[in-house]
């Protein structure tokens, strides 16, 4: 029995994870700390690879497989193929039967429903945040002011040297403000 467990951020832990899988049997558990719509995830590349047939692959949840339906499917697909069966324990799947196998198709239709919901919402109220004025990504660094006096600074000669010391910025910052500037 093998294990894999993935999660998608640094601040996630693999380690609930990796005692479920352990507990559960999983003698070698692959790991990865990435999104799952990544394509180049090295530790289930390596897990794909250690696979063989009559081998059993581990995992806390299906979606650890991939991150939409078709992906996951697919991967169930090509290891049912090679003989290799799975067995989610979140999910209670077992593709070693053919109930097992319905049944994980249903679980992640779902799954990816309700991922596409999240997204919908999300973008929803990002809308609505940005017509009623909401300003995202970073903040300003120089204000309307501090950018016109800028541009007075370059308009009367000065270097960029002494307009960043002046303003407390740096040469990228200026050049960044000044080339807004000429788009006006």
């Amino acid at each position: 029995m093998i294990g894999y467990a993935r999660v998608s951020t640094i601040g996630q832990t693999l380690e609930q994870q990796t005692e479920a899988l352990t507990a559960a049997g999983a003698g070698k558990v692959f790991h990865d700390v990435m999104s799952g719509t990544r394509d180049d995830r090295p530790g289930f590349a390596d897990c794909m690879r250690f696979l063989r047939e009559g081998d059993t692959l581990i995992v806390w949840r299906l979606d650890r497989l991939g991150r939409n339906m078709r992906s996951i499917i697919n991967t169930l697909h090509e290891l049912t193929q090679r003989g290799v069966t799975v067995r989610s324990l979140h999910d209670g799947v077992d593709t070693s039967t053919s109930t097992g196998r319905m049944v994980a198709g249903i679980l992640m239709s779902i799954a990816e429903y309700e991922r596409e919901l999240v997204r919908e919402r999300t973008a929803l109220k990002l809308e609505h945040a940005r017509k009623s004025g909401r300003k995202f990504g970073r903040p300003a660094k120089l204000s309307g002011d501090q950018a016109a006096l800028a541009w007075r600074m370059k308009e009367n000669g000065e270097t960029a040297a002494t307009i960043c010391e002046t303003l407390g910025i740096g040469r990228t910052t200026l050049y960044r403000y000044l080339a807004e500037g000429d788009e006006d």
